[in-house]
């Protein structure tokens, strides 16, 4: 399934292309006189008597070959309202024959920002399908012709369909079975990132040895793939700002290693890397549109196996910190990931601040399940920041605590700190806990637990199933709030 947008100055009358016009809550017809032939005004005013107007879209069928479909909008309307209207259009129109529509902006009498755009964006977001093995691929083309004066500016078509390929991009990676997108393709996937404009630096096995990375390292120790280190930069400024950092975590597949996961719905987990995936579909995003801000994403590359060279329980290492940590449990390996990750992040880029993103427990489903990703901070700016942001784009998040009391749970007495609480309760919270002691400056950090958010079985308002690209439009709408 393919959609074109294109925009049109205008479009006649009498034309026998599908016809999508705007009207209010009340489905008041009166403005559409000018823009439909009198013959199916006077059709659709006796027939909209009949319809229920529970519905936000009805659909009229004038011919075999036209509709008429009206869209209601009330006139407090959110974009993210009219996002998922353009998605609930894109469900009604999938499966009909007709494949050409025209949307005439004209009818539109609400004032909102950009609201045609937001239409077709949600429209977009919800025609995304990963048919990449499948040997019958959906072959239908849908054409959509805009026509008015509340188009979308060109810069804004820019904006949309850069945020719309970021967070395709990241769809597709998550999407991508074990087998395909390991850590070695996936660097190389990151370097062809370059022509776009991003600046890639791939660390090896060899370079992340050297500088001393051994909590990455360990979880990759046991598979025959390499393990890495990416870093994306964007520099959208001239100046020498500094950057915005977001890391993630990309476990490509996770077994659990040593501590072998049970094998029900072990599929699951080629999505372990969606934090990563997030992370490159915002910088491409900020690169394809680009975005007025210097950003960096870095992420860790590895796949958890239990091979014969696999780390094992108990197991002691030290990190890129220079803080130890005594390895309970080889499935609690994300956090060490982002350990070095977090540290080497800071270190380097000295940023205003880091948001990482990580399918990092099992916990936050238990305690959000898929409506909010768990946040975890050790700033109220940021967390009110990255909170506005989520409700505004519909990427929900909701702040957990985080407290000293619960540093007892991860002490370790042989090394620095353990990598889980085995005493039992607050296992997202622990974990957080964990990734703190790495943010070693007071760099205003966050960290996202999308556990719960990044895949989903049944579809959303925008996604229809499967990879969701959670995490790319809030924190696009992050930077562009407060950042831009």
């Amino acid at each position: 399934m393919s959609i074109s947008i294109s925009y049109k100055n205008s479009f006649s009358k009498k034309s026998s292309t599908n016809l999508v016009l705007f009207v209010d809550e009340k489905f008041n017809i009166s403005g559409l006189k000018k823009h439909i032939q009198s013959i199916e005004y006077r059709f659709i005013s006796d027939l909209i008597k009949t319809k229920d107007f529970k519905k936000k879209i009805l659909i009229f069928d004038l011919s075999s070959k036209k509709k008429i479909i009206l869209v209601s909008f009330n006139k407090d309307i959110s974009s993210s309202d009219v996002e998922n209207l353009g998605a609930k259009f894109y469900e009604l129109i999938k499966n009909n024959t007709q494949t050409d529509y025209v949307v005439n902006s004209d009818t539109v009498s609400i004032k909102l920002n950009n609201i045609i755009g937001h239409f077709l964006h949600g429209l977009k977001l919800k025609s995304y399908l990963f048919e990449k093995y499948k040997t019958k691929k959906t072959k239908k083309n849908i054409n959509i012709f805009v026509t008015g004066k509340n188009k979308p500016s060109l810069k804004d078509q820019i904006k949309f369909k850069s945020i719309e390929d970021g967070t395709f991009y990241t769809r597709d990676l998550v999407s991508e079975p074990g087998n395909v997108l390991h850590p070695d393709e996936y660097a190389k996937r990151l370097n062809t990132l370059k022509k776009v404009g991003l600046k890639v630096q791939i660390y090896d096995d060899k370079k992340l040895k050297r500088l001393g990375m051994n909590t990455l390292l360990g979880v990759g120790q046991g598979s025959a793939r390499g393990s890495y280190l990416v870093t994306l930069e964007w520099k959208g400024l001239k100046d020498k700002s500094k950057p915005l950092a977001f890391v993630g975590k990309g476990v490509c597949f996770d077994t659990g290693g040593i501590s072998l996961k049970p094998a029900k719905f072990m599929e699951d987990m080629t999505y372990d890397m969606a934090g990563s995936a997030v992370v490159v579909g915002l910088m491409k995003s900020l690169a394809l549109r680009k975005a007025k801000v210097n950003a960096v994403g870095v992420v860790g590359l590895v796949e958890n196996m239990p091979g014969g060279n696999a780390q094992r329980p108990g197991d002691i290492v030290k990190s890129y910190s220079g803080k130890t940590v005594e390895v309970l449990n080889t499935d609690a390996e994300g956090r060490l990931v982002l350990a070095d990750a977090l540290t080497y992040t800071e270190e380097k880029f000295k940023p205003k601040f880091i948001v990482d993103l990580a399918t990092l427990t099992g916990a936050i489903i238990v305690s959000l399940g898929s409506e909010y990703a768990g946040l975890f901070s050790n700033d109220d700016k940021l967390s009110k920041q990255l909170i506005n942001a989520g409700e505004d784009v519909e990427e929900k998040v909701w702040r957990m605590p985080l407290n000293k009391n619960f540093d007892k749970l991860i002490d370790s007495k042989n090394a620095d700190m353990q990598n889980i609480n085995y005493v039992g309760g607050a296992g997202s919270t622990t974990a957080a806990q964990f990734l703190q002691r790495f943010i070693l400056n007071k760099t205003p950090w966050a960290h996202l637990d999308i556990a719960g958010m990044a895949f989903s079985k049944y579809g959303g308002a925008l996604n229809s199933g499967g990879a969701t690209g959670y995490g790319v439009r809030l924190l696009n709408k992050l930077i562009e709030d407060n950042y831009e």
